[in-house]
């Protein structure tokens, strides 16, 4: 068998066999956003993202500042998703020789800008020689309490926070560059809007430890992959199924005035790095107070037949999850 007839969900879960969590401070082992591991003071919430060039990412999309502050934001935004407060992190870097010191420079100052922002420390990492870029983070976080993806249960409701499907839609514009001039109904302001989602996202951090703090999310994750594949995690840890309204769900304006059709991007392009998360019925009233606060949405609620279901207009249909997906052609 090769890689590409597995998904990544199944490479993780032959993982996730070999490697159980066989020690009592080993909360939570592999397949989730994060590890949790308890300690004398509360938790530790470990997490890894690799980016890999031409992969994630092209040098030409956008300048290295921005790439360091993403590469960083990516592993916030796993802390976020398990209710965590990010403290530290290392990096590791594959670079090839014909990369320009300014590069390097510009890149580093990306990670120190957000670093001094979430109040962040770099400790260490590694550097090697390679053929192409390779970004690997590191991110221990603390936390009180912690959300997994496995708690939700049929009748709570699912939310998500800000508007979906920004990111993909910048990368659409992104690699069509060219041709934008020839685009008559786009607007420049915002398309720009759309390409800053995917270059400059941000880490759900606040929101996260707040939800956690007050045991309002019975299941969260963050929509790196998509909406619709994210829920699909959610939906297979908690043994659950899913609904979800069309008409629940918030279309940013620069979605609608670049795309006729924008719901591909919107159930099914990641990058976002939202949170997604479930409620319960009887706390279902605090995260509505919240809503404005935190830009929250309300978009469906948890089933207990194990299928994904969309209601558009009236209608009821199942919903085939898709988006990021490594390996698989």
């Amino acid at each position: 068998m090769k890689l590409r007839q597995l998904s990544e969900s199944e490479l993780i879960a032959a993982i996730r066999k070999d490697f159980p969590g066989l020690k009592r401070s080993i909360l939570v082992n592999i397949g989730d956003d994060a590890s949790v591991l308890k300690t004398d003071k509360g938790f530790l919430i470990v997490t890894k993202d690799l980016l890999v060039e031409g992969t994630h990412f092209r040098r030409e999309f956008g300048p290295a500042y921005l790439l360091g502050r993403k590469s960083l934001a990516v592993n916030l935004s796993d802390v976020a998703a398990m209710g965590g407060r990010p403290l530290y992190c290392l990096l590791g870097l594959g670079l090839p020789p014909s990369i320009p010191p300014s590069w390097v420079e510009d890149f580093m100052a990306g990670i120190k800008s957000l670093c001094r922002q979430e109040g962040i420390f770099l400790v260490g990492g590694d550097l090697s020689r390679s053929k192409i870029i390779i970004i690997s983070i590191t991110v221990i976080g603390q936390a009180k309490k912690f959300i997994t993806r496995s708690g939700a249960k049929p009748g709570d409701t699912i939310w998500i926070s800000g508007y979906p499907g920004l990111a993909s839609a910048g990368l659409h514009f992104l690699k069509r560059k060219k041709g934008l001039a020839k685009n008559k109904k786009a607007k420049t302001g915002s398309i720009n809007v759309l390409i800053k989602a995917f270059l400059d996202p941000v880490a759900q951090i606040r929101l996260g430890t707040w939800l956690a703090q007050r045991d309002l999310a019975t299941a969260m994750i963050d929509t790196s992959d998509g909406l619709s594949i994210d829920l699909y995690h959610i939906c297979e840890e908690s043994k659950v199924g899913a609904e979800i309204d069309l008409t629940k769900i918030p279309i940013h304006p620069a979605l609608r005035a670049n795309f006729h059709d924008p719901w591909p991007f919107i159930l099914n392009g990641g990058e976002d790095y939202q949170l997604l998360f479930t409620v319960s019925p009887s706390k279902r009233k605090r995260v509505v107070q919240a809503s404005h606060r935190f830009r929250l949405y309300e978009i469906g609620e948890i089933r207990e037949d194990r299928h994904l279901w969309v209601v558009d207009q009236g209608h009821r249909r199942l919903l085939k999850p898709a988006g990021f997906v490594h390996f698989k052609a």
